[in-house]
């Protein structure tokens, strides 16, 4: 029997590129689930009940906390380093305050189990990401507010341990997640759905900032998904990397792209008068090893169908970034 038959499952940012996948899993699962987002209804998968909230006044956490089981929470705000560096308020304030108010109130709703979403960007550049040196350096200043931000609510976990002796708190760092529905707006996403979104769109020949040495660590949404299953199924409370662990190049990512989106091949630029960001950031997997968790989907094959689902779905520029912007 499935662990999450007939629980009742929360997902806020169930909407989003990671929430998608995993509330179908769930639905799979038999668990009746509940999906929370400032999204339009249309993207909560069928059989979920759909609630839009703002997760930044703690009355509302409260009453969608009420009577559940499990809680997920996934929502925040994604964009671009750019972006990030440049309104950064817009950020780092709701990932807080989505944070601080849906811990409370799983905490007063007594919720049985509950995950948060932090981020690669937690950690300070280094050759390999391992999840026990993250407070023995800073975020790297590439990532800096929206490092300290997750950092901050890793911390309101670990002090709800010390305080309450809630140990039914789990935490998962995504790296460089990928996939079907993720924010393709060239201006404000990051990587690979910005490359194929200006591929796609004529693009042609494609300038890349740096010159595409690089190291990142990718991972495709359906596998993040999976993890997260199996971290609040075997209730794990250590925070948990969930990554390929495995460098690649931006020049790779670049060339697969341009070559498998329609009248492909396309020509690179690579413009290195443009920054490149940290050398490498590449996470360690043994943790998430330790407890089966490994990804199935190659970096190639998931380029493919990120680029059959936007050429599917042709989804305009995301406007959750502005959304909060205005309101926050």
């Amino acid at each position: 029997m499935s662990f999450y038959k007939n629980k009742k499952v929360l997902v806020t940012g169930g909407t989003g590129l990671i929430g998608m996948p995993l509330v179908k899993m769930l639905i799979k699962k038999k668990a009746k689930v509940t999906v929370v987002s400032l999204d339009s209804k249309k993207r909560a998968p069928k059989n979920s009940k759909f609630i839009k909230t703002d997760l930044r006044e703690l009355s509302n956490c409260l009453k969608v906390c009420k009577g559940k089981d499990i809680v997920f929470h996934l929502a925040g705000v994604k964009g671009s380093p750019k972006m990030t560096m440049q309104k950064p308020a817009s950020f780092m304030v709701p990932t807080i305050m989505f944070s601080f108010n849906m811990m409370e109130a799983a905490r007063r709703s007594n919720v049985k189990r509950f995950m948060f979403t932090s981020s690669i960007g937690v950690y300070a550049p280094s050759k390999i990401f391992k999840e026990d040196d993250v407070w023995k350096t800073f975020p790297s200043n590439n990532d800096r507010f929206a490092g300290w931000a997750k950092r901050v609510c890793e911390l309101q976990a670990e002090a709800y341990k010390i305080q309450y002796n809630l140990k039914n708190f789990s935490i998962v760092r995504p790296a460089n997640v990928y996939g079907p529905g993720d924010n393709f707006d060239p201006n404000n996403a990051m990587v690979i759905p910005s490359l194929i979104n200006r591929a796609i769109s004529g693009e042609n020949p494609l300038t890349v900032w740096g010159d595409g040495s690089a190291i990142r660590d990718f991972i495709y949404s359906e596998d993040v998904a999976k993890g997260m299953l199996k971290v609040v199924e075997k209730n794990y409370n250590k925070p948990v990397n969930l990554g390929s662990g495995k460098g690649v190049s931006i020049k790779r990512i670049a060339n697969a792209i341009a070559k498998m989106v329609p009248r492909g091949p396309i020509k690179i630029i690579w413009d290195k008068t443009k920054p490149s960001g940290d050398k490498m950031r590449k996470m360690s997997t043994k943790r998430a090893h330790s407890v089966n968790i490994r990804p199935t989907i190659k970096l190639e094959e998931g380029i493919k169908r990120t680029i059959d689902w936007y050429l599917k779905n042709n989804e305009k520029p995301s406007d959750r970034f502005n959304s909060f912007t205005e309101k926050s």
